[in-house]
């Protein structure tokens, strides 16, 4: 049976919800991007099925940013879904902030530990730094789930090299989680 994995690419095209902004580029396009490539690499394995939350890169999901989450976390639940991967880029007002992040419900929650081998094959992929997992219950996509969940900030969109990066080879960011997910299910 196969391994289900829900993508949601964090954030709409415009607003309700749109993302963070630095050095020219936004972080929807990026997650979006990022999230198609990650699919594809999955969908060429037999061992997964996959599920996008955006179908398109003008796709805008709820009216809301409330409506816009449950959107995501509700296609996930009613899919069934093993996984629920939920990409962001992350901002800060200090430029030199660099590196790759993950949230999950609780330390112990298998997501958590989905995200650790996340940040590991984006280390490994990408060369950005691991700032490790943190446990964020507040965040909605994490207790709406009915399965494990993580959130993955990939780098920083305020950080040039970061963002570069993210622009020029979103890739990298792709093999990097899918390397990851591979390892978290033992299929490496």
């Amino acid at each position: 049976m196969a391994i289900k994995i829900f993508i949601d690419q964090g954030h709409n095209p415009q607003n309700p919800n749109a993302g963070a902004e630095g050095n020219g580029l936004y972080e929807q396009d990026i997650t979006y991007e990022v999230g198609v490539l990650l699919a594809d690499l999955l969908r060429a394995n037999p061992n997964f099925e996959v599920r996008l939350s955006r179908n398109s890169p003008d796709e805008i999901l709820g009216t809301s940013i409330g409506t816009s989450l449950k959107a995501r976390t509700d296609a996930a639940n009613s899919w069934g879904a093993d996984a629920f991967i939920s990409i962001h880029a992350n901002a800060s007002n200090i430029e030199s902030a660099s590196g790759n992040e993950g949230y999950a419900y609780s330390q112990s929650s298998p997501g958590f530990a989905l995200g650790e081998n996340i940040l590991v094959g984006l280390t490994e992929s990408t060369g950005l730094p691991s700032r490790g997992m943190f446990v964020r219950p507040s965040l909605y996509v994490l207790r709406r789930t009915r399965m494990p969940a993580v959130l993955i900030e990939l780098g920083f969109i305020t950080n040039p090299g970061d963002a570069a990066l993210m622009s020029e080879r979103p890739d990298l960011f792709a093999q990097g989680m899918y390397n990851g997910i591979l390892n978290y299910y033992g299929l490496n």
